[in-house]
């Protein structure tokens, strides 16, 4: 399905993009996204396709706002239940709570379900409208780290059984890693779409890779062809960045390519670092280190010992840099 809207206030901003499956809108906050699906639900003046001009009880949308808007006064049948007709409303609504796994809990009010339940029930009661686009908002705010991943693995798995395209808009990168098509958008306009894996492996700028999570991207300056000089570390690294190209840049590397090496045996090339914090991450270690006034996060084995003064060697073909643009 086609999403192409334009919202003038209160902010003004345009999105243009095809939904396919569950899709991801990934964005910092105070982009809009919140705001573009409340226009496509029609709750927010904006001009647009699909649904323009139609009123919003006329939308064929089902509309999941953040913290899912259950009534509490009201329990999980009788939640869904409130956007059916007719006098088949409990048995059409036991129905959907049946598709979402959550029959056995009708009874229940909001207040005693956890956040994974409540998504389940407020997914129920927008099916119920039975829409041609479902629009989530944010819908891993409400979870906590130790379900999240295994609820938003039973949300994709029913809005793919369902066959509903789905456009849910997020901040969270681990939400974007799981979509069928990924959207990125900075400064209220898209900036990348394409297949996470894509995505993930070629952010178009250094804007994308923040909003994607990868550590260790940088604001810097290259001065001549082989010169990146890191703002605020008075730090130059090397790199072939050819004869006509200068100017402020982003840049990154990965941390797993940084090698960490004893400072006393270090080659010209090392930076001199002092470790910060030490995170363990199942087999490996990710380590946060100072470098000047800047930091660098290395990735390296758990059972990898570290020098008691160290230094770091960035390999030039692991750097990555992007122009930057002028505010």
């Amino acid at each position: 399905m086609r999403i192409d809207y334009r919202i003038d206030r209160p902010v003004s901003l345009h999105a243009a993009f095809e939904v396919e499956g569950f899709t991801v809108l990934l964005g910092a906050s105070g982009e809009g996204k919140s705001l573009l699906l409340q226009a496509i639900a029609g709750l927010t003046p904006a001009l647009g396709e699909p649904f323009g001009g139609m009123p919003p009880q006329h939308r064929a949308v089902g509309y999941l706002p953040q913290g899912y808007a259950l009534f509490p006064h009201l329990n999980a049948w009788q939640n869904v239940a409130f956007a059916l007709h007719g006098p088949q409303r409990r048995t059409q609504a036991m129905q959907l709570l049946e598709r979402v796994h959550m029959a056995e809990f009708a009874d229940r009010y909001p207040a005693t379900l956890s956040g994974g339940q409540q998504q389940r029930v407020a997914l129920a009661r927008a099916l119920a409208r039975r829409p041609q686009l479902l629009l989530l908002d944010e819908p891993t705010s409400a979870l906590d780290p130790v379900t999240r991943d295994d609820v938003v693995a039973e949300l994709i798995g029913e809005v793919h059984e369902f066959g509903i395209p789905t456009l849910a808009v997020s901040h969270d990168p681990h939400l974007a890693a799981v979509a069928d098509r990924l959207v990125l958008m900075h400064e209220r306009r898209i900036i990348q779409i394409g297949a996470p894996g894509a995505v993930y492996a070629t952010p178009v700028n250094g804007a994308a890779a923040r909003l994607l999570g990868h550590r260790n991207v940088h604001r810097g300056r290259i001065e001549g062809a082989r010169r990146l000089v890191w703002q605020g570390s008075a730090i130059v690294l090397p790199i072939d960045a050819g004869d006509e190209v200068s100017g402020d840049v982003d840049w990154s590397i990965d941390p797993a390519a940084i090698r960490l090496v004893n400072a006393r045996d270090a080659l010209p090339d090392a930076i001199p670092a002092s470790m910060e914090v030490r995170q363990v991450i199942g087999h490996s270690v990710q380590l946060g280190v100072r470098c000047g006034q800047g930091r660098l996060w290395v990735s390296m084995p758990a059972d990898q010992a570290i020098p008691e003064s160290m230094a770091v060697q960035l390999p030039v073909e692991a750097i990555r840099w992007w122009k930057r643009e002028s505010a």
